[in-house]
């Protein structure tokens, strides 16, 4: 009725009150069937509906700034702003992105797709326009589970000393991909049940009120303990301590409320923060009731192995024999395939929020008294914690194990989740050791013989499907790689995990499973680098300071005389939304490699 009218935020303020809850319904079930075909963030959307319809209703975006932290939650906002009829091709190459991207539309102030981030770059904004003497807004939606992220506070703390006006939305539904933990979300649960007193508190005095004789007794007898209820249930004002005023907590799916308190936000001269409750999924009664696993909806085949369902098999059986392993996770055990773990052996999984800096140096804190903790982290997570990996694992040369998941490729999150720097900047790290299995099996393997190694070391693995070949992975030797198949034409093939493995299999080469990234199989290339032969390296990850530039460094200080080719992915960011787009987008295909070698074979017979 209203969905197909608004082709803008200017559409949008035509609408009454009453026309935006008719509006919000349409576009909640718009979203859902995008998303049953196309895949992407569901929950974390119907939650944001009533919000993001009432902030572009009060402000003038693009002239006003939003900041969605994350940006996952942004659908509306692209449904609002012009691109209804491109929603349909969301996360498909040419298509829209699945989070705020600034080359998409001017109303995209910035692009996001990590956590954590909003307030820092919204105060940024402020600063800008007051330097400028701008007069805009800038609103910055964060969510509670951000709050695990020890950003958000530096953010804060710079916030609140630096007194300029800024509009901040909590946008609080207890959950980040899973129910939020620790201190931080025991307090927004308390700041939530402020609401519903100061509700209650209303109603009672009225009613007392109206008692002949005594109600006015009884209403100042109730201050004194109110007094007392209300210092045990608001607790600390922590933002306005910080120079930070604070409204709420209010209905963020009641969106003449959400109108009228945006509204008087305008006016105040200062940071602001307001205090909104959702739920996540909202209107979607199976998202409601799970919103884990409705966080995001793939289309992926379901009873196919993955990768993280090898590596919690293979650390359940570990925990199983020693009391000194431990897991930890960044909100992410189901994803990561850690949730096995927890439901064994609880008192040994840690859930510590959205906080992988904070993660790698407990990590390092376990190793240095004498456990031996497993961090199953995304690729494009861990690179927050590149300063933890220096300066305290790195450094103190601890025996942290990294289970770097969907390392390559991203696919259809796009340029902020490639996972394609881990291979350059954890193999920068002096005495770090990384590995890459070939198949479920190979990384079963890897994560066992990981349980007793000495150092610091990374196991990295796709999102793909852990597709085990017939044959048994040869045992773990540190150091050494795993020769798959073998040619006489001179030609070498090194491919590092499943993807690179499996483009190069129909090649007529020797082809070798490069299983250790770090250290390089010196002896492997000291036998192979001599003038009669050329060597290919395959690596899913960018090629500078990846895998290819360290065989040449080796191949150098071997005096080596044989041709090389190192193919890889461009040093340019790369927001290709298919697997097998950023594959061709970056020159890793079979008929290119199968030409490269048949014209170095063919000049071989010229000779």
């Amino acid at each position: 009725m209203y969905l197909e009218s608004v082709n803008s935020p200017s559409d949008l303020k035509k609408l009454t009150i009453g026309e935006l809850g008719i509006y919000a319904e349409e576009v909640r079930e718009y979203i859902v069937r995008v998303t049953e075909k196309r895949g992407g963030h569901l929950a974390s959307n119907l939650g944001a509906v009533e919000l993001t319809i009432a902030m572009h209703y009060v402000f003038d975006c693009p002239r006003d700034k939003f900041i969605f932290d994350v940006g996952h939650q942004t659908y509306t906002h692209k449904i609002i702003t012009g691109r209804r009829d491109a929603f349909t091709s969301l996360r498909t190459d040419g298509g829209i992105s699945g989070f705020e991207n600034m080359a998409e539309s001017e109303y995209d102030a910035f692009t996001t797709g990590h956590s954590s981030t909003s307030l820092s770059v919204g105060l940024g904004f402020a600063r800008a326009r007051d330097l400028s003497g701008g007069s805009y807004n800038v609103v910055a939606v964060i969510g509670d589970g951000a709050f695990t992220g020890g950003m958000t506070y530096e953010a804060l703390n710079d916030i609140g000393a630096s007194g300029t006006r800024m509009i901040m939305i909590l946008n609080d539904n207890a959950m980040s991909i899973t129910r939020n933990v620790g201190a931080i979300s025991s307090y927004f649960g308390k700041l939530r049940l402020s609401r519903r007193y100061k509700v209650l508190k209303t109603k009672f005095k009225r009613g007392i009120n109206g008692i002949p004789l005594v109600g006015g007794v009884l209403v100042r007898a109730t201050e004194r303990l109110k007094k007392a209820v209300k210092k045990q249930v608001m607790t600390v004002r922590m933002f306005e301590q910080l120079g930070i005023k604070y409204y709420g907590a209010f209905d963020g799916h009641n969106i003449g409320e959400l109108v009228y308190i945006l509204n008087q936000a305008k006016t105040f001269g200062g940071p602001v923060i307001l205090h909104v409750v959702t739920r996540k999924g909202s209107g979607l009664y199976e998202a409601e009731h799970d919103p884990v696993k409705y966080h995001g909806v793939t289309g992926e085949k379901e009873n196919i192995l993955k990768f993280s369902d090898v590596a919690a098999e293979k650390l359940v059986a570990l925990g199983e024999k020693d009391d000194r392993i431990v897991c930890v996770s960044a909100a992410m055990l189901p994803s990561t395939g850690l949730s096995p773990f927890r439901e064994r052996f609880p008192d040994r999984c840690y859930d510590v929020g959205i906080a992988e800096q904070h993660a790698v140096a407990m990590c390092a804190g376990l190793a240095a008294a004498g456990y031996k903790p497993y961090f199953a982290v995304y690729s494009t997570f861990l690179q927050r914690g590149f300063d933890q990996l220096v300066h305290d694992v790195g450094i103190n040369a601890l025996p942290v194990r990294f289970l770097i998941d969907r390392a390559g490729a991203a696919g259809a999150d796009g340029v902020t989740h490639q996972g394609l720097f881990d291979l350059s900047y954890m193999t920068a790290i002096p005495g770090m050791c990384v590995m890459a299995p070939r198949c479920g099996k190979d990384l079963a393997k890897m994560i066992e013989w990981s349980a007793d190694h000495r150092g610091p070391l990374a196991i990295r693995y796709p999102k793909g499907y852990a597709e085990s070949a017939d044959d048994e992975p040869a045992d773990i030797e540190y150091g050494r790689w795993e020769v798959l198949s073998r040619s006489d034409n001179g030609v070498y093939v090194l491919a590092v995990g499943p993807n690179m493995i499996e483009l190069a299999r129909e090649t007529d080469c020797t082809l070798v499973s490069a299983r250790f990234v770090k250290p390089l199989d010196t002896e492997f290339l000291r036998g192979v680098c001599g003038s009669g032969n050329m060597i290919i390296t395959l690596e899913e990850n960018i090629v500078r300071g990846g895998f290819g530039e360290s065989v040449l460094d080796e191949l150098n200080l071997l005096g080596a005389e044989c041709h090389t080719v190192n193919l890889g992915f461009e040093d340019r960011f790369c927001d290709c939304r298919s697997v097998n787009a950023a594959f061709e987008e970056n020159g890793l295909t079979s008929s290119r490699l199968n030409g490269i070698v048949a014209a170095f074979v063919a000049s071989k017979k010229n000779m």
